[in-house]
């Protein structure tokens, strides 16, 4: 009986080494490819708004098959696009990784730069002279998780971004990317920084020519009009329009529309983000991305961004949102699928997440009896610099207040040997005394103003001293710049409406799951680079979420 228990015994111990070993040699898997989803304007609340109607594949795949962060928040504000998929994919924020705002003010000069502009290359696939196709990732100052992904493989790794949108092709991607495609009159395009001449592929893709297809089909809605319940009226006043002075009512007439504004009219509906996704598909198979001849992984970046167009035209209580959302949930479900054959279920690994969320139209806010309003953010501009005038005997002494920052012209108040310190002085007391700002600080001493805690570490986190303003302004809940904005949505303040955002991942090496713990858009690149076993990128703050994991 003894020798039995012994040999028992010994079993179980050898079992027990024998699944260690196991797990001790398979550490350094990965999985073959990666596949980040970055949803422009998506809410977090958008993955239950509309979960009723979701199909199994899209959204309730990832939910119920994956992990989910329910309590993702941006750390800084301005809460725009250039800056969020730089944070997704860094790990850092803007006063680190440079990304001020989609466009934003070199200090020493006084030069306005656009997030991805590079005017020392060309567009390829369109004329070289459009400024369109002038980009690169040469104003990023830090490394992105993709670029890591680069060096430790030795380059052997593809990583190839995709987007409607330059800068949510050409951030994630990074400075080693094979490529990067964006969208430019309804074709896709890149430039020199990347390629000479673009892949036969995309040319044939450009050729077949989906986006005079989908525009010919029209904007219907999936699902019978009257069935959508989460949306004002289809005819309201909060909706912009495609065409100046004309209602925008399903059916929508794409192509007409398209005769008149050209043919980018397509990243207005949600057909933009199905022709991303058909165009990822293609890069897949074409590039074989998953399938990697070094046995590495490969990483496909992907910005879906008509959300954003259409959440910026429409707002956010729209029949139009509704469809876009529930047409995006299929496609995501197709995609999936896609992955499922060409890569392998359990072979890949996909996160999702967004930029930014995006707030409610104001006017819509203030019909219903609640609070919020818009910014006269021009007339205030002019008057502060009527009032310096006045004051210091200087004309425009600010010559912007972009990214609700005032930018000081420090060469003038220089020349003119004024007091910087009484002029920041001025204007705050005059922006305190605007309706709408709830705080002003300068920000060279954020840390002496009475502003919550939370605010003000956001703010510091969205300061980069180069390329930021000299104050910063923050408008009251439900308050942004009107001009330009009173119909549809904007974003870029610190509010949960635009910084709370979903995260799900799902995959390879991804624990079923989800936490309430806070969590932030800062620990999405790490949490990728333990997953990896890579390092975490250069500039990183973040920390990795080992509950995916565990």
């Amino acid at each position: 009986m003894k020798t039995l228990l012994s040999k028992f015994f010994l079993l179980i111990i050898f079992l027990g080494f024998s699944h260690s070993f196991a797990q001790l040699k398979n550490n350094n898997d990965r999985p073959k490819l990666v596949v980040g989803i970055v949803v422009d304007q998506m809410r977090w609340d958008y993955l239950y708004k509309y979960y009723d109607r979701y199909g199994n594949d899209g959204f309730k795949r990832l939910l119920n098959e994956g992990f989910t962060a329910e309590n993702t928040l941006i750390p800084y504000v301005p809460t725009f696009t250039a800056v969020g998929h730089t944070t997704v994919y860094t790990g850092s924020v803007p006063a680190i990784h440079g990304i001020a705002g989609n466009d934003f003010y070199i200090k020493e000069t006084q030069k306005r730069m656009y997030c991805t502009q590079d005017d020392e290359v060309n567009g390829v696939g369109l004329d070289p002279n459009n400024k369109g196709g002038k980009m690169s990732p040469k104003n990023l100052l830090t490394s992105t998780i993709t670029d890591e992904l680069k060096l430790a493989t030795d380059f052997k790794s593809k990583v190839i971004g995709v987007s409607l949108k330059d800068r949510g092709a050409i951030l994630p991607a990074g400075h080693f990317a094979n490529a990067a495609y964006w969208m430019v009159d309804g074709n896709w395009i890149s430039s020199t920084f990347y390629m000479k001449e673009l892949p036969k592929f995309v040319k044939d893709f450009n050729k077949a020519d989906f986006t005079a297809k989908y525009l010919k089909e029209g904007w219907n809605t999936l699902y019978p009009l009257e069935t959508y319940f989460q949306h004002t009226p289809d005819d309201n006043p909060y909706e912009g329009s495609y065409i100046k002075g004309e209602k925008v009512t399903f059916p929508i007439n794409t192509q007409e529309i398209s005769q008149k504004n050209g043919r980018d009219v397509i990243k207005s509906t949600p057909f933009g983000n199905t022709l991303t996704l058909r165009f990822a598909k293609e890069i897949l198979e074409k590039e074989n991305m998953g399938n990697n001849p070094e046995k590495v992984t490969d990483f496909l970046a992907i910005s879906l961004s008509s959300t954003d167009y259409i959440g910026h035209q429409f707002a956010i209580n729209s029949a139009k949102i509704e469809d876009t959302y529930l047409r995006l949930d299929k496609d995501l479900g197709e995609f999936f699928n896609y992955l499922d054959q060409k890569i392998g279920k359990g072979n890949y690994t996909v996160f999702l997440s967004a930029d930014h969320g995006a707030a409610h139209n104001p006017q819509f806010i203030l019909d219903k009896k609640g609070n919020g309003g818009f910014l006269a953010k021009k007339e205030i501009s002019d008057s502060m610099n009527a009032l310096l005038k006045a004051e210091f005997g200087v004309e425009k002494l600010v010559y912007s207040t972009t990214n609700y920052q005032v930018h000081l012209d420090h060469k003038l108040i220089d020349s003119k040997k004024l007091d910087e310190e009484k002029i920041k002085s001025v204007i705050i007391n005059f922006l305190k005394k605007q309706e709408g700002i709830a705080f002003v600080a300068d920000m060279e001493k954020l840390n002496q103003s009475s502003i919550p805690e939370k605010i003000k570490n956001m703010a510091i986190n969205g300061y980069n001293y180069k390329r930021s303003g000299d104050i910063q302004i923050i408008p009251e809940p439900q308050w942004y710049d009107g001009y330009g904005h009173t119909t549809g949505t904007t974003h870029g303040s610190w509010n949960p409406y635009d910084s709370h955002i979903p995260l799900v991942f799902m995959g390879w090496g991804i624990n079923k799951g989800q936490t309430t713990a806070p969590t932030y858009m800062t620990d999405i690149a790490p949490t990728l680079a333990a997953l990896l076993h890579i390092p975490q990128p250069n500039g990183n703050i973040g920390n990795p979420i080992s509950e995916i994991t565990d």
